[in-house]
């Protein structure tokens, strides 16, 4: 089959390597030239783990192209697949649909024979319905259905998603729609469950499952607070929580706080829906606010961690908002950093992958290390934002052999209490006393 797909970020362009590998010719579409040059010559633009083998083998067959020309990419395509951002309007914080609409009513143009117009953004309720709409104006005569085909794809892990998704949702009103997409994701029967559902069960599944994933974060994060004044461990009671089946055993790892390009966006999206609708969701709005708030006691955290006589140097592991990605956007990482340079001049930080993003958000307010090593040298305080693991598996030796004072505050639990302290640290974490 030929696959359009129109966006060529974190979504659209992991989503373009997985449906070529699958033995569909994919054309990727994109507005700015300089991605598509950059894609063309095969240079990814983004960072995705396992990416990039699947990446050059299916530029240099053919079957994976790229280009700014959207009449090229979606004439003749049997399904075109809108991967394009909708990002939080400034004010209202609900989901900004101009790129959607814009690549609908330019998309209109160019469709001949019978042809899905699937959405793999994140959109409110009733978005299918106002697509449906602008293409019926902009090509009256036009064959196709709009469908609901939301992505569940973790940054970091996209690629292992793709080949091993939990379910596919398709939010088709039709039967014929239906069967397409049934057809492209037919490697997959036998493997993993097939949900059909209307239109808008689909669009509403992707922001339930996030804001009920953001709302479990924030959870384990309270009962972190409380282990730690009451004298638990917050990783043995999330031991023994996960051992619950009702309860299951992800996303019971405390922390600074949720970010990335999904969870703020969509459960504020989420809440602005309720209200809009006259649900009032308070769960995640409270989320929304504690969550907020939660990053900014992180930092003060830092701060209240060094001698108030001194502006000790601050070295801070990880920016992206997980391991596994180059991703900046919302990160609990750079609003804590963003945070603590309020409070000092000092500060010193290092990702193996993220730094660039990095760099266009916060510029030349920190110094910006070699290695992880390089970031403790003369440091009073390690600070650990994001879970890669080459913190993990770092030399404590030699971190102690480049900091001044030997001080790490933990806020991922990556590393081993007792391994730590017995290296010669004062060592504090997320959920202990």
């Amino acid at each position: 089959m030929k696959i359009a797909i129109i966006g060529t970020g974190y979504v659209g362009l992991p989503t373009g390597i997985g449906l070529a590998e699958l033995g569909n010719e994919v054309v990727c579409v994109d507005k700015i030239e300089e991605k598509i040059a950059s894609l063309s010559a095969g240079r990814a633009t983004i960072y995705e783990d396992g990416m990039e083998e699947l990446f050059q083998k299916h530029r240099k067959s053919g079957a994976l192209s790229f280009t700014t020309d959207m009449e090229k990419a979606v004439n003749g395509a049997d399904v075109v697949m809108l991967a394009v951002g909708t990002p939080p309007h400034p004010i209202t914080k609900e989901a900004d649909l101009k790129y959607i609409y814009a690549a609908a009513e330019e998309l209109a143009q160019y469709l001949n024979g019978y042809t899905v117009v699937a959405t793999k953004s994140t959109v409110p309720v009733g978005t299918g319905d106002e697509v449906e709409a602008i293409i019926k104006k902009v090509n009256p005569t036009a064959d196709y259905d709009v469908v609901s085909l939301p992505e569940f794809l973790r940054e970091g892990f996209a690629v292992h998603d793709f080949f091993h998704p939990d379910r596919i949702v398709i939010g088709a009103n039709n039967e014929k729609a239906r069967n397409v997409l049934l057809k492209l994701y037919a490697p997959f029967e036998g493997k993993t469950e097939f949900l059909l559902v209307n239109r808008k069960s689909s669009e509403t599944i992707k922001y339930a499952s996030n804001a009920f994933l953001a709302m479990k974060i924030h959870y384990i994060n309270e009962m972190a607070d409380f282990c730690e004044k009451a004298g638990a461990d917050i990783r043995e009671v999330a031991k023994g929580m996960g051992l619950d089946s009702r309860i299951g055993k992800k996303f019971l790892n405390p922390g600074p706080g949720y970010g990335g390009s999904c969870f703020p966006k969509d459960t504020n999206a989420m809440a602005q829906m309720g209200r809009k609708f006259g649900a009032h969701l308070n769960l995640i709005e409270t989320t929304i606010a504690k969550n907020d708030e939660r990053k900014v006691n992180m930092a003060k955290r830092v701060i209240d961690s060094l001698d108030k006589s001194t502006n000790g140097k601050i070295a801070v592991w990880g920016l992206a908002f997980k391991g596994g990605t180059d991703d900046c956007r919302e990160s609990p990482a750079m609003d804590i950093v963003s945070e603590i340079i309020k409070h000092s001049s000092n500060v010193t930080v290092y990702d193996p992958k993220a730094m660039d993003n990095a760099k266009k958000i916060i510029g030349d307010k920190v110094k910006y290390a070699q290695d992880a090593y390089d970031a403790c040298k003369d440091a009073d305080i390690l600070v650990i934002l994001t879970e890669w693991e080459e913190f993990r598996t770092a030399d404590l030796n030699k971190i102690r052999g480049q900091m001044k004072t030997h001080k790490i505050l933990d806020l991922r639990n990556m590393l081993n209490a007792t391994e730590v302290r017995a290296a010669g640290f004062d060592y504090a974490c997320i959920g202990m006393k």
